[in-house]
């Protein structure tokens, strides 16, 4: 496994880290200690998860994943060796100030997440998506304040489009805070609007850059056919993700030109899912790619990216795919 620094940060990273989405309602706890023992006896040390997690679930399910990850360190004794990321923002209970990146709700928000994942600190702690009624003075001054304590040792932001981002590190530089050290984009060879906008200001400025989605919520595994519908038990169709999902890959543009890369891959010999998750990795300014699974048997051929290097023609072949698709708006809130 590889080691990034976060852009500009002395913090080191490896370059994979594994998303933990699927923990708590996709799989039980028994294979999300399995698929957490695999990814670590590979060298995978990074995690990343959210207070609202399993994807998929209602506010009778959120915080679940978090405790899994608490429950696997603590029995594992491995707390020190892993880098820990977590997020806030999404809805946690009824009622006022139970979302959103307000103090109020931030402050909640972090000893929640501590206690669940049984630990005194949190490595990389990110916004989980920009909220618009909440001044980001207000939202950054309070991550300053949890920075300070030593209760975060990094901050983050995941789906800033790129003036947001802008926006927000202005302000960090206007009110002397530290400010954001990285972003979670949605990044893969299906959607790659982040290359106008939020790749370039972010390699400008030195943040690292970490995609989720690589695979396209599994679309560039190849297994699905233009001419099905979506599976049950798949992402497609979880729950109150499932439109979503949907909305983001399923349509027969997309599936069709996923099969024809398909075949020319297996022609070659190898992986989609590898040569998918290599692809994000050799983009410029990408730190790490956020592998998922739902099965232990899964992660093979994800962690086979890490040091896998794509040819020219491989590489053209890759960018063919999205220069292939017809374009569609952009999502100007959660993307």
């Amino acid at each position: 496994m590889q080691r990034r620094r976060l852009g500009r940060f002395g913090l080191q990273v490896t370059d994979l880290c594994l998303g933990t989405m699927t923990f708590g309602l996709q799989c039980d706890e028994k294979t999300s200690f399995a698929i957490l023992d695999a990814a670590a006896e590979a060298g995978l040390t990074f995690l990343d998860t959210a207070d609202a997690y399993p994807l998929g679930g209602g506010l009778d399910r959120v915080g679940r994943t978090e405790e899994i990850i608490g429950r696997w360190m603590a029995t594992r004794g491995n707390r020190d060796r892993v880098i820990l990321a977590t997020k806030c923002w999404a809805p946690m209970r009824r009622g006022p100030n139970g979302y959103g990146l307000s103090r109020q709700h931030i402050m909640e928000a972090v000893e929640a997440s501590l206690r669940r994942l049984d630990t005194d600190r949190i490595d990389l702690y990110q916004a989980h998506a920009f909220d618009p009624d909440v001044p980001i003075d207000e939202t950054l001054r309070a991550f300053d304040d949890l920075q300070r304590s030593g209760k975060v040792r990094y901050l983050g932001c995941s789906n800033y489009p790129a003036w947001r981002l802008g926006e927000a590190l202005a302000a960090a530089e206007r009110h002397g805070l530290g400010g954001y050290a990285s972003v979670q984009p949605r990044y893969n060879m299906l959607y790659r609007e982040i290359e106008t906008e939020l790749l370039p200001l972010c390699r400008h400025r030195g943040l690292g850059v970490l995609v989720y989605n690589p695979l396209a919520g599994g679309l560039l595994s190849g297994k699905y056919r233009a001419d099905e519908t979506p599976r049950e038990g798949t992402r497609f169709t979880l729950g109150n993700a499932a439109d979503r999902y949907q909305a983001r890959y399923w349509h027969r543009a997309q599936l069709q030109a996923v099969e024809r890369l398909q075949q020319a891959v297996q022609e070659r010999g190898q992986e989609l899912v590898t040569v998918a998750v290599a692809w994000v990795l050799a983009q410029p300014g990408v730190t790490s790619a956020i592998i998922g699974a739902s099965r232990p048997e899964q992660l093979p051929a994800n962690l086979a990216a890490s040091g896998f290097e794509l040819d020219d023609e491989l590489k053209s072949l890759c960018d063919d795919l999205w220069w292939s698709l017809p374009r569609q708006p952009v999502d100007e809130g959660y993307r």
